[in-house]
């Protein structure tokens, strides 16, 4: 993995292009590199994985006439197979690194090179004489790309402290932006980057630049079909793209770990992956998290049934993984809170990003390349709100059920400027009116379709900036086999009584995978990526909190009602503020997280 930028139709002196690439460094610590000619820069930061020595970029290829130039950031997973292809019309290739192949790709089949693509990626080429720019995200979202257009031209980066550090760029949130972080935080709206005149190239989108005009279209969306499969025919399918999935991203030239969480997700991907590896002699590494004292604090409730510990243990026998335990303190979350919004570049999870982050820096470590389970939930339906019907059939997004909670968050001079439930309403409505499903479809069954879209592309793009900027930080390489789009195809219109299978989340997913895990691995109920309970992290959030209600310039109060916020410290609310976890201390959190986000990138407010 690595960092991408480019500035097309713009100057970029030399302090420019060392500011740029400074914020860049983490997520490609392993070099960098430049192509620049005339008023077009590009630039690149390098995580070295695949052909160490042969993968540099700017990559260049010249080819009937036009130099093609390539920076790429992202993992293909069937590049043997590309290059095999390629091979028989020709192509040669000097290395054997997924970028040259991508590259040979793109100039053998330009834009529809993506319909063969299987991975993650965001990449852009640059046309040195026809002096167009291509640029392609990858169709889950997984690997992330924003683009600001301005002063005639066109920035864009992997993540937006890179296109801030551009001089003549200006950090200002207005009304809009706003909203977005009050109404919908940590989830923005597909596209918006939240900051004015920021926008962010959407899952499945490419486009060219060319003549100061960004034409952009979708090449990849879910599209319904009728599932004519018995459900032992499913199951089947489903345990060979799920295995499939993981083993093709394995591939690696560094060592290569999982995640370990004692969940079905994770459960799964380690046990083939360590069964891969048994095969080769070698011991797979493996990584928890937990908290200080969890054993005492833990408190069961209908999103969180139990503690890891146990299940953890079971796996870690099961598997004679090499195992690693990260234990934080309170303290340990206090510390990171900035990292993690600089990380991130926004507001986020609170608590749940800030342990991910010093997680994934204890990963880094042991390893370069780790696996992970995100995403199981969206496509296989495993959240609470598939099955809840009291949460499922209202209007709205059902990780936020808290509009009148947010909205009286919300500072006197916001409250006047925007229609708090319906900015929220039009963007819920719009995305289940593009749901593609089939005419004669039942009313269930639609609104599962409509369910599937809204978790992927608002609550799973939350989860994936998660993942990827503050693994990205401390450049680890966190890949989701998940998130193959092969699966989610093929998921999308898969029965609901199939994926209920036994009246259990991801039901279906649990009978084809059956023998893979333990029983009661297998069998165990749900339980989202931890949090912590102890007192004293509550605590240390509430403190903070008082000490900036005290601090008549803090830059908070300009968003949020003073009041408001004080009234959180005593406040105990029937909704979360976001998804499962984000409880009153976790929302404090998020505020704090909002200042810090505010006074570090010294953002001016527009109205």
């Amino acid at each position: 993995m690595c960092a991408i930028s480019g500035m097309i139709g713009l100057p970029c002196a030399e302090q420019t292009k060392k500011k740029m690439l400074s914020t860049m460094h983490h997520r490609g610590p392993d070099g960098n590199g430049c192509y620049q000619k005339e008023d077009t820069t590009l630039l690149h930061a390098r995580l070295a994985v695949i052909d160490l020595d042969g993968g540099r970029q700017p990559m260049a290829y010249s080819c009937n006439g036009e130099t093609y130039i390539i920076i790429y950031n992202g993992e293909l997973y069937n590049t043997d197979e590309l290059r095999r292809e390629l091979g028989r019309l020709g192509h040669e290739f000097a290395g054997h690194s997924d970028t040259e192949v991508l590259l040979h790709a793109y100039v053998q089949w330009k834009e529809s090179c993506l319909d063969r693509l299987n991975g993650i990626f965001a990449f852009a080429v640059w046309e040195e004489n026809a002096k167009r720019l291509f640029l392609a995200r990858d169709r889950m979202g997984v690997k992330p790309l924003f683009f600001k257009k301005h002063q005639g031209g066109l920035l864009f980066a992997s993540e937006l402290k890179t296109i801030l550090a551009y001089p003549t760029v200006r950090a200002e949130l207005d009304v809009q932006g706003a909203a977005e972080i009050l109404l919908l935080g940590p989830g923005r709206t597909p596209g918006c980057g939240v900051l004015r005149g920021m926008e962010e190239l959407e899952p499945g989108c490419c486009g060219y630049y060319v003549n100061q005009q960004l034409q952009i279209r979708r090449y990849w969306k879910l599209k319904d079909r009728e599932h004519r499969e018995s459900f032992e025919e499913t199951a089947e399918t489903v345990r060979a793209l799920v295995g499939d999935a993981i083993k093709r991203q394995m591939v690696s030239d560094v060592p290569v770990g999982a995640f370990l969480s004692g969940g079905l997700d994770s459960s799964l991907i380690c046990a083939i992956c360590a069964d891969v590896l048994k095969g080769q002699g070698k011991r797979l590494p493996t990584f928890s998290v937990d908290y200080v004292d969890n054993d005492r604090y833990f408190v069961p409730s209908k999103f969180q049934p139990n503690s890891d510990g146990h299940y953890i243990s079971i796996m870690q026998k099961a598997l004679d993984s090499d195992h690693h335990w990260c234990v934080l303190s309170p303290q340990d979350l206090m510390d990171a809170l900035e990292d993690s919004v600089i990380a991130r570049d926004l507001p986020g999870m609170a608590d749940v990003d800030i342990s991910l982050l010093a997680f994934c820096r204890k990963i880094k470590e042991n390893v370069t390349v780790a696996l992970s389970g995100e995403c199981a939930d969206e496509i296989f339906g495993g959240y609470p709100w598939y099955r809840d019907a009291q949460i499922r059939d209202q209007e709205g997004f059902p990780w936020s059920q808290n509009i009148r909670q947010r909205q009286g968050m919300m500072a006197h001079s916001l409250r006047g400027k925007l229609d708090g439930k319906e900015y929220v309403y039009q963007r819920y409505k719009k995305t289940c009116d593009l749901s593609d499903i089939l005419p004669g479809t039942s009313p269930q069954e639609t609104r599962m379709r409509q369910m599937v879209n809204l978790n992927q592309q608002w609550f799973m793009q939350t989860l994936l900036d998660r993942k990827d900027r503050m693994s990205m930080y401390s450049a680890l390489e966190v890949r989701v086999p998940f998130c193959d789009h092969r699966i989610a195809e093929y998921l999308y219109g898969v029965p609901w009584a199939y994926k209920d299978y036994r009246g259990k989340e991801k039901g279906l997913l649990r009978y084809a995978m059956t023998g893979f895990l333990p029983e009661a691995v297998l069998w165990r109920k749900k339980s989202p990526y931890p949090k912590t309970f102890d007192p004293l992290y509550s605590k240390a959030v509430s403190t903070k909190l008082e000490a900036l209600l005290e601090d008549k310039d803090a830059p908070l109060f300009h968003l949020v009602d003073r009041q408001a916020a004080r009234d959180l410290l005593t406040a105990e609310y029937a909704w979360p503020w976001y998804g499962q976890l984000m409880k009153v201390p976790q929302t404090i959190c998020y505020l704090l997280q909002v200042d810090t986000w505010l006074r570090i990138n010294h953002i001016d407010l527009l109205w």
